[in-house]
């Protein structure tokens, strides 16, 4: 009787992963993050292994016309610490850029470990539709809008 084993990919068996265009207007900012996330993880794919890095390298355009809900743009408040006593700064949400916006709500969804840090560097984002990775060819992903 033949043993079964479980796959594990191994270095050789990872390519470098695809890269994958996503337009961003119209869509909103916490649900586009974590579509984002997921590619990036490589949780759409068969032979997801979270201790791995699967995932393709996602190019997002157009992130200056994201959409947010509620009113966070005027009450939402990011906020940042030093590490020194009295070291707290604080950002309003209409005050920031929305690359940056769109690349902390996606940071915030990947793991705070070294391979966080390595999938951080595969979400490359656009406020135009205009971008420098035309010759990685990258396939459109369409993500539906929900109904409201």
């Amino acid at each position: 009787m033949k043993s079964q084993k479980s796959f594990y990919p191994k270095s050789l068996d990872l390519d470098g992963g695809k890269w994958v265009l996503v337009d961003a207007e119209g869509q909103v900012l916490g649900r586009l993050a974590s579509v984002i996330a997921g590619i990036v993880r490589g949780k759409n794919k068969a032979t997801y292994t979270p201790s791995a890095d699967m995932g393709d390298n996602v190019v997002v355009i157009n992130a200056d016309k994201i959409k947010v809900t509620g009113d966070k743009l005027e009450s939402k408040i990011y906020y940042r610490h030093s590490g020194y006593p009295g070291g707290i700064k604080s950002t309003q949400f209409k005050n920031m850029s929305s690359i940056k916006i769109l690349e902390i709500a996606v940071n915030g969804m990947l793991p705070k470990t070294k391979l966080g840090a390595k999938l951080a560097k595969k979400v490359k984002i656009y406020s135009g539709s205009d971008h420098p990775h035309s010759a990685q060819d990258p396939e459109v992903l369409v993500i539906k809008k929900k109904e409201s």
